[in-house]
């Protein structure tokens, strides 16, 4: 395991170099912060600023039109896609390829933890120590120390006999 831990950590330090040869001031991250296998990171326009030790699981990806940010320790399950901007699609007489981007900024505090397969849409701030879990789609904001899950998982809870 310490040599698995020590090929993740010298991809990352790979990883990094890379996308700041790429992006330039656009991005920013972290001391600390680290990726695992199929990290994805494009910024279009805009700005990522991703704080100190955050640590990003397998396949994760973060795409910026205008800007996200994220804060220090916050960790992120296998397979969260971040976006801060989806596709316009109100002329039907136009290609939706043609429409170009809504887009607002994503805040998300600091010493989250964002489960696995968690979609975070545009113009969402999630407060310190919020908890999402796994599956869900967040397209609005999300008080700090708040605890988030899909509704499926909430009604199995509420129902489910002790």
């Amino acid at each position: 395991m310490i040599l698995l831990k020590i090929i993740f950590h010298i991809n990352a330090i790979a990883a990094r170099i890379f996308y700041k040869i790429i992006y330039g001031k656009s991005l920013k991250i972290g001391k600390g912060t680290t990726f695992r296998k199929g990290f994805s990171l494009i910024i279009m326009k805009g700005k990522i600023v991703i704080g100190e030790n955050c640590f990003f699981n397998n396949y994760c990806s973060l795409a910026s039109t205008n800007s996200i940010t994220i804060g220090n320790g916050t960790l992120f399950g296998e397979n969260v896609k971040v976006y801060d901007h989806n596709h316009i699609y109100a002329d039907i007489d136009v290609p939706i390829k043609d429409q170009g981007y809504k887009h607002a900024p994503i805040v998300i505090g600091n010493h989250c933890w964002i489960a696995s397969n968690v979609v975070i849409l545009k113009g969402v701030t999630i407060g310190d120590n919020a908890v999402i879990g796994a599956g869900c789609i967040i397209h609005e904001s999300v008080p700090a120390n708040t605890v988030v899950i899909h509704k499926q998982q909430l009604e199995k809870r509420l129902t489910k006999k002790p």
